[in-house]
């Protein structure tokens, strides 16, 4: 095994070890450093904070806003994400990106910290994900929601701000060069975020999830968590429902040569 993995560097080009290598650095330098805190963060927050953030995210289930639907995590409150529908006449159209929220210990004093889990190619998000927004820095306010956060990450995605970019290249292109700017984030959207390209199975999942039942959501705002289930019934009957995994495979498929065509074409851009 070893052998084989260093023949293996061997074979790749001085560019793709350095892309590889500064994109790996820039994993471990922030969102990484989030993810691990998740597991941990339910337990910093007070009984107070989780049974609001709990009876708000019911809402979000039970009145999804247009274009955004939140996942219920049912272990961990603090782990909240969401899909947000690429709005209309924006290059993002056509696209389902993924966002996570990451509760600080102080919450709601302090704002929760934001990312993209899609790759997106926007100015107020960095190549790793992290999502500059005033309402998640100077702006923010304690008696600020989950709904008003998500209400203003879809509406950087239809108001970019080239001002605070994270993505200096993508903010300079959006300032200079408009139309460029549009053709590399749509083909961004296309290759990581296309809803064709979702995997059928991974869509049926999350669609379970955010669709829990009426029981599941009201022990999770009595009791922070659904201590009924474990894993979540919904999500283990979809996993070994066969009749989902073949359009899956069939749909990748019929895309895979377009994918193809479309990142060699990023490459060059």
């Amino acid at each position: 095994m070893s052998s084989q993995t260093s023949s293996n560097v061997e074979n790749l080009s001085p560019q793709v070890i350095r892309q590889v290598s500064k994109e790996l650095a820039q994993l471990v330098s922030n969102p990484l450093e989030g993810i691990r805190q998740t597991s941990s963060n339910v337990e910093n927050l007070s009984p107070q904070v989780i049974r609001q953030v709990s009876k708000e995210l019911a809402q979000l289930v039970s009145n999804p806003l247009e274009g955004i639907r939140v996942c219920l995590n049912e272990e961990d409150v603090s782990d909240i994400q969401a899909v947000i529908d690429g709005p209309a006449c924006t290059p993002y159209f056509g696209g389902c990106f993924r966002v996570k929220l990451i509760l600080s210990k102080d919450f709601p004093l302090s704002p929760p910290k934001g990312f993209f889990i899609t790759k997106i190619f926007h100015p107020n998000v960095s190549r790793n994900g992290e999502i500059c927004v005033n309402t998640l820095k100077k702006d923010w306010k304690s008696d600020l929601g989950i709904k008003h956060i998500l209400l203003t990450i879809k509406c950087l995605l239809i108001v970019p701000n080239p001002e605070s970019a994270l993505n200096s290249e993508a903010g300079k292109m959006l300032l200079e060069h408009y139309d460029d700017y549009c053709k590399r984030a749509q083909m961004m959207t296309e290759i990581h975020a296309s809803k064709q390209m979702k995997d059928c199975f991974d869509a049926d999942v999350s669609n379970a999830w955010c669709s829990q039942s009426s029981d599941s959501v009201r022990r999770l705002v009595e009791n922070g968590t659904d201590n009924e289930t474990s894993g979540g019934p919904i999500l283990k009957r979809h996993a070994n429902d066969k009749s989902v995994a073949k359009p899956m495979a069939t749909s990748l498929t019929q895309k895979k040569s377009n994918i193809k065509d479309k990142k060699r074409t990023l490459k060059r851009l």
